[in-house]
């Protein structure tokens, strides 16, 4: 009897049979995804609900209020209010945070760093929610919580469970690319301050003439780059686990006000089909060879928190807050987290968490939204709260609909056409310098060790082996493991 004949089949809540847990069903292969997947939506939902009450992810955070500014007309590609005129500004909050540990956990440790954005526009609030690096380990939503529970405890030790982290990375070669950053000097920012902020996901400008195209945020520091070592991050870790979080509100406090100069790359639509790479698929980067990066404005944070509670851990922010001018892109790990935070801010904070003073928009809001936990406010008062109606309610912005884009295929679950995991995990390898390449390694290696199963360590060296011979031949020679004969 095979391994797979001995196993349970795996079923949904309902305890009907799931017949593709790792491809969401999607419009076509590119998408974007649909919401008849219910056991995608059934398992974002769950996966929203497993802690209380701090996030699942992104639970330990700092945060500073400041502003944007323009600083380049990109009118030509986008119609969105407050980027259409250099010079103008906006206020902006920003958290940033570590990803896997709880709240009180050390931010230190090796780990990407979250940095989401909201910005209070005429439009109502726009959310940026990226982080410091310009991929992901996976590039569908479906396997996202599987994902994070390697990064937390195991069930029955309640501890970090490097076997369940590395098994994990082993059967899901497209992480590589971000497994390589990782492990990186990249791998532990110094400080908040200095590191970049990447909106890592595709997504669309439209401007006042219907016309679109794709782009990707860069924040680039104005400090400049500062990484920790495993050993001082670790030292650091112990004897102050909040140093990140006591670096920004000092810097603001004495008034050496962090700022980022803010790019996008801009790729025409029709390019998409031709790309050497899906450009939606998050575990890839656009070369700024091929689309160069331009100007659009700068971002400063120079007010420190009142109150950390109803700044910080109040804040809401999500993927698909989005104003007229700025929209979504098929990546189909974008389309997940276009439901997955406004759902989980819905379980953690309530119904009505855009109405709290660090999410409340600058600007009017008129819907037929009514009731719900933490209605503060006259819940709409006597107006009608249905749409449509005859007593004066508010009436939809036919200028504010998304443009269209065509999809095409069969709804089905289907992977991403591109299986190519290995090419820009194996240039990025061979860009570090020889000293960079051998931190890589070490720490690579150290984070291995622990690992009880030579087949887990086996897989996963085959996958730094296909993107370079030399990195997979490295980290076998580290664990004191043979490569076996890998096809490349």
């Amino acid at each position: 009897m095979s391994d797979k004949q001995k196993r349970d089949q795996l079923t949904n809540s309902s305890g009907a049979p799931v017949g593709d847990n790792q491809n969401s069903i999607t419009a076509g292969s590119r998408g974007p995804t649909l919401i008849q997947d219910v056991h995608l939506l059934e398992k974002l939902a769950h996966f929203n609900r497993e802690r209380i009450p701090e996030r699942v992810v992104h639970a330990k955070g700092a945060g500073a209020h400041g502003f944007f500014e323009v600083t380049n007309d990109v009118t030509p590609y986008t119609k969105a209010k407050f980027l259409n005129e250099v010079g103008k500004r906006i206020p902006v909050f920003t958290r940033f945070s570590t990803v896997a540990g709880e709240r009180g956990s050390a931010d230190t440790v090796r780990d990407p760093r979250g940095f989401a954005v909201k910005c209070y526009t005429e439009d109502g609030n726009y959310d940026l929610v990226g982080k410091n690096t310009p991929v992901f380990f996976l590039r569908d939503a479906i396997k996202f919580p599987d994902f994070i529970h390697t990064q937390k405890r195991n069930p029955a030790t309640n501890m970090k469970d490097p076997n369940a982290v590395w098994d994990f990375f082993s059967l899901s070669p497209e992480s590589l690319h971000q497994v390589t950053i990782l492990h990186s000097d990249r791998g532990i920012p110094a400080t908040y301050r200095h590191m970049h902020g990447l909106g890592s996901h595709t997504f669309k400008w439209t401007n006042t003439e219907s016309s679109s195209v794709w782009v990707k945020y860069h924040f680039k520091s104005e400090q400049g780059i500062k990484n920790l070592d495993e050993e001082t991050g670790n030292r650091i870790a112990g004897e102050n686990p909040d140093y990140k979080t006591g670096d920004l509100y000092k810097a603001i406090e004495k008034r050496d006000y962090p700022a980022w100069t803010v790019y996008v790359q801009i790729m025409p639509l029709e390019d998409a089909n031709t790309y050497r790479f899906d450009p939606f698929d998050v575990t890839k980067v656009w070369s700024q060879k091929d689309y160069l990066l331009i100007e659009v404005g700068r971002m400063v944070t120079d007010q420190n928190l009142k109150n950390y509670f109803a700044e910080v851990e109040q804040a809401a922010f999500s993927p698909g807050r989005f104003v007229p001018g700025i929209e979504a892109s098929p990546d189909k790990m974008l389309q997940g987290r276009l439901f997955v935070y406004s759902d989980a801010h819905r379980y953690r904070l309530g119904a009505n968490h855009e109405a709290m003073p660090v999410n409340r928009p600058r600007t009017q809001v008129s819907n037929y939204q009514r009731d719900g936990f933490m209605r503060f406010d006259d819940n709409g008062g006597g107006k009608p709260n249905y749409e449509p109606n005859s007593y004066g309610g508010p009436v939809e912005d036919p200028n504010s609909k998304p443009a269209p884009f065509e999809v095409s295929g069969y709804a089905d679950s289907v992977r991403y056409d591109e299986s190519d995991h290995y090419t820009q995990a194996g240039d990025l390898y061979r860009l570090l310098d020889s000293d960079e390449k051998s931190r890589l390694v070490k720490n690579i290696v150290e984070s291995m060790k622990p690992v009880e199963k030579e087949e887990i360590k086996l897989r996963q060296i085959e996958h730094f082996y296909k993107a370079d011979t030399e990195y997979g031949q490295r980290v076998a020679d580290g664990l004191g493991l043979k490569v076996p004969e890998y096809e490349l």
